[in-house]
């Protein structure tokens, strides 16, 4: 088949790549950066040098594929320490150009990489803005099957605590405890797309992405294990302070408000509603796995 993905070569896009070509697909990887055209055709795909802000480059690259994987990164959308960017417009742009491009290009087939909370618009903080986009591909005729995938918390935002290790022992955040949480590893996610490109698409579906369960203070034990800290804890703070901490290192307000927001409603559970309705099959890689990767990470 003919395929294209966006995202370049990142922590999904790489490895969801080298099995989609593994598997004898005529890919195209769409990457706003020239320089890694030579990467990417080292893989034996095809590059589209453009952005997602281009809703006519994306246009002409989407036409006559079978298959477009659509992502927006938060990374790619925004910096999260520019006080003055607009997520919502800039998540509604990039919302409504993939919809376009799709409209104007013929493409039949989606599969789109949402996330947990996109079930809802509210109480979930800023994930609610994959809520939003999920709705805008939703007006799309309905000729088109979209594959809606709603990955959980990712491994790799672990990668943020290994500041406040370093310099205060502790994994600090404005919730935690012994209450379950999901995680997946971009490996897996990549895993299953692949899987779910080659079955059958039947109008539009959802599917969630998980790889382990473990609590907030299951997390720190098995990190801390692997760094050589036991003791490492998960310290809770009140959520004014993790709020003042934020803006205080620059972040902008309407994230950090929302990263707040989404931890609150981690502590509740109400985050996964959707996802205990529709639990998937775990994937192969286990916080186990991920604590050692963490730990060759960690001491850099």
């Amino acid at each position: 088949m003919k395929i294209v993905i966006t995202g370049s070569l990142g922590n999904i896009g790489k490895p969801l790549a080298e099995e989609l070509i593994r598997k004898k697909h005529d890919l195209t990887i769409v990457s706003s950066k020239a320089a890694r055209r030579e990467a990417i055709e080292a893989l034996g795909a095809k590059a589209a040098i453009g952005t997602i802000q281009d809703p006519d480059f994306l246009t002409a690259t989407f036409k006559e594929a079978d298959i477009v994987y659509l992502m927006e990164a938060w990374e790619g959308i925004g910096n999260i320490f520019d006080k003055n960017a607009d997520f919502v417009a800039a998540f509604k742009t990039v919302g409504n150009n993939y919809k376009q491009a799709v409209e104007n290009s013929g493409v039949k087939k989606i599969v789109h990489l949402s996330s947990i909370g996109a079930h809802t618009n509210e109480g979930i903080g800023s994930l609610y803005l994959h809520n939003t986009v999920e709705n805008i591909l939703n007006q799309l005729p309905e000729s088109v099957a979209i594959k809606f995938m709603r990955p959980v918390g990712f491994y790799t935002n672990l990668y943020r605590y290994i500041a406040s290790i370093k310099s205060q022992s502790a994994i600090i955040q404005s919730y935690g405890g012994d209450q379950k949480e999901f995680w997946v590893s971009p490996l897996d996610i990549a895993a299953v797309i692949a899987r779910e490109m080659e079955e059958p698409f039947k109008e539009r579906s959802v599917h969630y992405l998980a790889s382990d369960e473990a609590s907030p203070n299951e997390i720190a034990k098995a990190l801390g294990e692997a760094i050589g800290m036991p003791d490492l804890k998960w310290q809770v703070i009140p959520p004014e302070q993790m709020l003042q901490q934020m803006l205080d290192a620059g972040m902008n307000e309407w994230i950090a408000k929302g990263i707040v927001e989404m931890q609150a409603a981690q502590q509740r559970g109400s985050l996964y509603e959707d996802y205990y309705r529709n639990k998937p099959a775990l994937g192969k890689v286990k916080l186990a796995d991920f604590a050692k990767e963490f730990a060759l990470t960690y001491h850099k």
